[in-house]
Formats: structure tokens, C-alpha cells, sequence
């Protein structure tokens, strides 16, 4: 699994595996923490204390809870890019064949983002960093997503990740964030009949988009 060494609210990137372990470590702890006493309540000392680090570990990476939660965004979306790759090409399918079909793809994305939401420690507080005020003040989650979302499937599709590629990713990200928070507001695992429709409107929205392209 990859670490965050990338992540921008890192204050130094791991360089030895030890140290790449430990980051691992605090943040676990601090996925598990947030579960347990949610984002006001949760302190360094606390993850440190969890983690099982001296507290100066922590602060070596972050300097406040809010940058930790950031890279627990960050690497949120790590995984879940590599679950969406894993489950288009467990098949077999080589990256990158252009052979793909966009519905199969969403489906992909939208259901690994729900085993996400319903089984990783601390996603349904953070996700990719919308639920809590993490990430520099002007920093916007869902164009992150958006464009990761097109850089993985472009190839996948075989089309150009262009403008007008990013653009519709990015209306689809937007809508089913906040049809995906609803349906989990309605009930603890997510309303299925409300996760349904945000299917349909996916497929909607986007069969007009790229079946007509």
C-alpha cells in the first residue's frame, strides 16, 4: 500500500522505511481516533498515545491535527484509486487499451467509494477531505477527485483527458458527493433507494455526455 510521502501537509516526506512505517502507524491511529471521538475531540497527543510513537513523531510530519487529517485525505485517495484500477483491470485487462466501457467504469467508482465509506477507519469524517475543514483554506476536494478520476480512467475509455473530460467528471464527482452524504444521512449504511438514484443520474448525466462523443 502507498504511503503519503507526496502529500503537501507533510512536513518531511519519510525517506527511510522505518519512518514510512511509522507514518503509517499515525495515521492509522488517527483513521481509528476520529471514528471514536470525532474531529473536535481529536489531539496529536491522543494519536501518538494510540500509535504508540513519542510525540515529537508526530510533529516531525504535521504540524496541527488539521494537516493530519489532510494526509489521511490525501492517502484516502490513494487507496481508493487503487481499488477502482484493481477492480477495471483484475480481469487482465492492460492499462491503458482503450477496450473499457464508462458505465463499468462508474460503477467501479461509485461502488468502491461506498465499501470505502462503509468499512475504512475514519472515511465517512474525512473522505478525500470534504466532511472537515482540512487542506489549505482554499483547497477544493472534489476538482482533486475529479481529476484523478480522469487521469485513471482516460486511458481506460480511450479518450483524451481534456477540458471537456475534466469538466464532466467533475459535475459527476459534485453530484454524487452530495447524493451519496444524503442517502448516508438517511440511514447509517447508506439508503440503497437514494444510492440508486444517484446511479441513474450518473448514467444519465453521462450516457449524454460521452456516449454522444
Amino acid at each position: 500500500m502507498k504511503t503519503v510521502s507526496h502529500a503537501p501537509s507533510l512536513r518531511r516526506a519519510p525517506v527511510q522505511r522505518r519512518s514510512a512505517e511509522r507514518l503509517t502507524r499515525i495515521l492509522d491511529a488517527c483513521a481509528d481516533l476520529l471514528d471514536e471521538v470525532g474531529y473536535d475531540d481529536l489531539s496529536t497527543r491522543a494519536v501518538a498515545q494510540r500509535a504508540g510513537v513519542p510525540i515529537g513523531s508526530v510533529y516531525r510530519f504535521f504540524g496541527n491535527k488539521r494537516q493530519m487529517a489532510d494526509a489521511l485525505a490525501q492517502r484516502n485517495l490513494e487507496r481508493f484509486t487503487e481499488r477502482v484500477t484493481d477492480r477495471l483491470h483484475g480481469d487482465g485487462t492492460p492499462e491503458g487499451t482503450g477496450v473499457g466501457d464508462w458505465r463499468t467504469a462508474m460503477d467501479a467508482v461509485l461502488d468502491e467509494y461506498l465499501v470505502m465509506k462503509r468499512t475504512a477507519p475514519g472515511f465517512s469524517l474525512v473522505d478525500f477531505g470534504n466532511q472537515i475543514p482540512v487542506g489549505s483554506r482554499h483547497s477544493e476536494p472534489n476538482h482533486r477527485v475529479a481529476d484523478r478520476l480522469t487521469d485513471l480512467l482516460a486511458g481506460y475509455l480511450d479518450r483524451e483527458p481534456d477540458d471537456d473530460l475534466r469538466r464532466s467528471f467533475l459535475v459527476a464527482v459534485e453530484t454524487a458527493d452530495t447524493l451519496v452524504h444524503l442517502a448516508f444521512r438517511v440511514a447509517p449504511e447508506g439508503d440503497a433507494r437514494i444510492i440508486e438514484e444517484a446511479r441513474l443520474m450518473l448514467r444519465a448525466y453521462l450516457g449524454r455526455v460521452l456516449d454522444g462523443s
